[in-house]
């Protein structure tokens, strides 16, 4: 059989291969685009509501872990990230290689097709969510949920109630029970652990949607607050408005890239 014919079947089989590793990514960007923190499916995870919880914690920056497990309290998906709190803007930065369990060679190959590195950021002021893939400058720019910016101008109602003291990563929490109703009368539900040697910021928090629950833990925790520069979408980055669009602009120009080399 001839060389470049076996040559041009290995470059078909590598491309497959980073399609649908490409096309997983991006979904999980789309669920960024949710206005959540990227997980399987949609779990509650840090919304744009949530930031009700910070109380009178209106800055910080912390690193973080996301947990989300199953109906059958399987862990379906665990990452670190990076978290900044700017008012009510949120940014939140992930590396889709640090995925607990992630095979080395899928987190290879995330690399190399310049997918690994997600960023987002909620602008409830501006109505809008972006998703960033920094490594291949592309950007998807979405309106932020209904629910998470009607009656913003006015302050949600939020009720806690007491479920008992518990103490996390050496911090003293008080762990509560909290519900925060919007103007358009939307109700979120979580439970907090409030740090109280932290001014009662919740350094892990719980929500639950659809059957599965979203635990995020917080440490290295900095209440300085953080340029106002991270929550604006950078300059340089082709947009798209919809997350079909970016799918399709960069499958091009992964296709494109193959064919040249």
């Amino acid at each position: 059989m001839p060389s470049d014919y076996l040559a041009a079947k290995m470059k078909i089989r590598v491309f497959r291969q980073r399609f649908a590793v490409a096309l997983a990514v991006l979904t999980s960007g789309a669920i960024i685009a949710r206005a959540q923190v990227p997980g399987a499916g949609g779990p509650a995870g840090m919304s744009a509501a949530l930031t009700q919880l910070f109380g009178k914690t209106t800055a910080f920056t912390a690193k973080g872990e996301m947990q989300v497990t199953d109906k059958a309290q399987k862990e379906v998906a665990n990452w670190p990230m990076d978290f900044a709190l700017l008012d009510r803007k949120l940014r939140v930065e992930i590396d889709l290689t640090q995925t607990k369990d992630m095979p080395a060679p899928a987190a290879a190959m995330l690399k190399k097709i310049g997918m690994a590195r997600v960023s987002s950021i909620i602008r409830p002021d501006k109505k809008l969510v972006y998703v960033m893939y920094p490594d291949q400058q592309v950007m998807l720019t979405m309106p932020l949920p209904k629910e998470d910016y009607e009656g913003s101008d006015k302050a949600p109602k939020v009720s806690k109630s007491a479920l008992g003291k518990e103490t996390i990563d050496g911090h003293p929490c008080i762990k509560n029970k909290v519900l925060i109703t919007d103007a358009a009368g939307q109700t979120v539900e979580a439970v907090t652990w409030d740090a109280t040697d932290l001014k009662d910021l919740p350094i892990q928090i719980q929500t639950q949607e659809n059957g599965n629950v979203s635990l995020v833990r917080f440490k290295e925790i900095q209440f300085e607050r953080p340029a106002l520069s991270l929550f604006e979408p950078p300059s340089g980055f082709t947009q798209y408005n919809n997350a079909d669009d970016l799918k399709q602009g960069v499958m091009k120009k992964m296709m494109d890239s193959a064919t040249k080399k």
